[in-house]
């Protein structure tokens, strides 16, 4: 779940402020968390079809999740309604299951935390329902690459901003937009923490990652222009131009040995 890029909305977070530098066990323990949540996703990819309702999806997330002896980190978060954010094809985070129907030739990001003995796991990743367009196709493909790219540049010693240039440069080089108001975030004992991690932005800037710090890293790209806009029921962010948008997630660890993705699935890598 991103941050936005404001940081007054989260000042009740006494937390949110600091940056973290984790022990051994505390990595351990996000990764646990994340790991419930990459299994969710898992066991979701397969009931992602035309004609399953999203609280259906959200309903069967909840379930998993407290299977495991954990809760929805997002249900309650700042009023949030579920357990996942559902973002359909203009949407570009925060959707809000409801009984509306999945259709054929959409595509769907799904966001999903988890909490665990005191820690956080977060991850997200976008589907396709049935078959899709080309260039929808593409605009995954290229969204998952940014976020691959975007871990590849967090290692010890470059700074947050290296993350978002890495991000910027392949999704512009491929025709698409990066939203700048929505960011991701550190992640350990709260959902958002210290360091904001935007997906834009020139090298060598901001925060210098430094082994023990944990991170969301989060692009959320468009296939038209870069501006978004928020529904009237305060969560549902979408583009402004009514192009599709597309938003994959995952939680990092910085090591000594480069990075290392905490919310790795376990069926689909």
């Amino acid at each position: 779940m991103m941050v936005f890029c404001l940081r007054e909305r989260y000042a009740e977070e006494e937390e949110f402020n600091m940056v973290h530098l984790r022990t051994e066990r505390e990595i351990e323990l996000i990764a646990a968390s994340c790991q419930i949540v990459a299994d969710t996703l898992d066991m979701l990819t397969e009931k992602i079809l035309p004609g399953i309702r999203t609280t259906d999806l959200d309903k069967l997330a909840e379930e998993f999740i407290i299977s495991k002896g954990a809760r929805p980190a997002f249900k309650g978060y700042m009023g949030f309604p579920a357990t996942l954010c559902v973002s359909i094809d203009d949407e570009v985070v925060h959707g809000i299951p409801t009984d509306r129907y999945l259709e054929e030739g959409q595509i769907v990001g799904i966001d999903c935390g988890a909490e665990k003995e005191g820690y956080y796991g977060d991850h997200a990743r976008t589907f396709s329902v049935g078959s899709i367009s080309g260039n929808k196709q593409k605009l995954m493909d290229v969204t998952k690459d940014c976020l691959l790219k975007g871990i590849e540049a967090a290692i010890p010693g470059n700074y947050v901003s290296d993350i978002g240039h890495a991000i910027q440069s392949i999704a512009e080089s491929n025709g698409f937009s990066v939203v700048r108001e929505l960011v991701g975030h550190g992640i350990g004992s709260s959902l958002h923490e210290e360091p904001q991690i935007p997906n834009y932005g020139n090298p060598k800037q901001g925060y210098k990652l430094t082994e023990g710090m944990c991170i969301a890293i989060e692009p959320m790209i468009n296939m038209g222009k870069k501006e978004i806009k928020t529904d009237s029921d305060g969560w549902t962010i979408r583009t402004t131009d009514g192009h599709v948008s597309a938003h994959f997630e995952h939680t990092v660890a910085i090591t000594s040995d480069g990075p290392e993705i905490l919310s790795k699935s376990r069926l689909y890598g």
